[in-house]
């Protein structure tokens, strides 16, 4: 299990979690175990990411579709897989169809960030 799918998995297994996000990590799990998820699922990807292409988007939409999940996926446009990862360095080589995107990484996160807002929220004491 990627790490990115980590926190799926563990809302597949019926792990009491506040929120699930992820990024470019929009897989499905055995039948059925979608319904063990008790908390929102929040899912981004890149609309040109060849690993997460359109078929594998729907396959999760409807996987917590059918589960009665509270659920939603933006698709950010024209980004690829990994769009929220900037290069290490300048010149690093990057596999076909992976390419960081600075705009679409700054809004992932500020949807993550909302994400936890809603779940998770921070009271003053």
């Amino acid at each position: 299990v990627y790490k990115r799918q980590i926190l799926l998995e563990l809302g597949r297994d019926g792990v009491d979690l506040r929120a699930i996000g992820t990024v470019n990590a929009l897989t499905t799990g055995r039948p059925g175990e979608a319904a063990n998820i008790r908390c929102p699922v929040w899912a981004g990807v890149g609309s040109e990411d060849p690993i997460m292409p359109p078929r594998q988007r729907d396959a999760f939409a409807a996987e917590m579709q059918a589960a009665g999940v509270d659920w939603r996926i933006v698709v950010y446009g024209g980004a690829l897989h990994a769009f929220h990862h900037p290069p290490v360095h300048e010149t690093q080589t990057l596999l076909p169809g992976v390419g960081h995107h600075p705009l679409h990484a700054r809004r992932a996160w500020d949807d993550i960030v909302g994400l936890l807002a809603e779940c998770v929220p921070v009271t003053e004491e």
